[in-house]
């Protein structure tokens, strides 16, 4: 057998090197068990705060509720999300980096707002611009990463354009 034919993209004859590569990392085992530590770390993270949510004494206050409830479908969420890419049994040419990327910036952009909103509430003013900077940063990284997860799409689609276009 041939790498061609063990590879993600058998029964497709002469693929491009880079391409190769770039899909059979994407269905790779590392890349896999990523996906499987993010789905259990999401999950876990949910349940392990439905249990501190129910063994706490009741009534809670508003505010730890809905932080409760925030934190409980961001991990919902993650774990969602590494089940939806796990499941799919083919190459996606980046598309889990872009929609993780974009979940991670709507996690971050609504940390950043309600953690800058709380501590100018209940803090310093330096306490609240330190809480907004910091905050900033995490968004511009979280974007960052957004961009470059749509670069690599936008790569590794061309690739493919091009090699279904010229398949020598």
């Amino acid at each position: 057998m041939s790498g061609h034919e063990q590879g993600p993209t058998a029964g497709h004859g002469n693929v491009p090197e880079e391409l190769e590569r770039a899909l059979a990392a994407e269905v790779s085992l590392a890349s896999r068990l990523r996906y499987v530590a993010v789905g259990l770390a999401g999950g876990c993270g949910a349940a392990l705060i439905a249990v501190l949510w129910a063994t706490e004494p009741h009534p809670l206050p508003v505010r730890t509720r809905i932080a409760f409830a925030g934190l409980i479908a961001v991990g919902l969420a993650w774990a969602a999300f590494a089940g939806w890419v796990l499941s799919r049994r083919r190459p996606l040419f980046a598309l889990d980096r872009v929609l993780g990327a974009r979940l991670a910036l709507l996690v971050t952009v609504v940390t950043c707002v309600g953690g800058t909103a709380l501590a100018a509430v209940r803090a310093t003013p330096a306490a609240a611009l330190a809480t907004a900077l910091a905050g900033l940063a995490l968004v511009l990284v979280a974007g960052l990463v957004l961009a470059r997860a749509r670069s690599r799409r936008r790569d590794l689609l061309r690739l493919r354009d091009t090699l279904r276009r010229d398949p020598t």
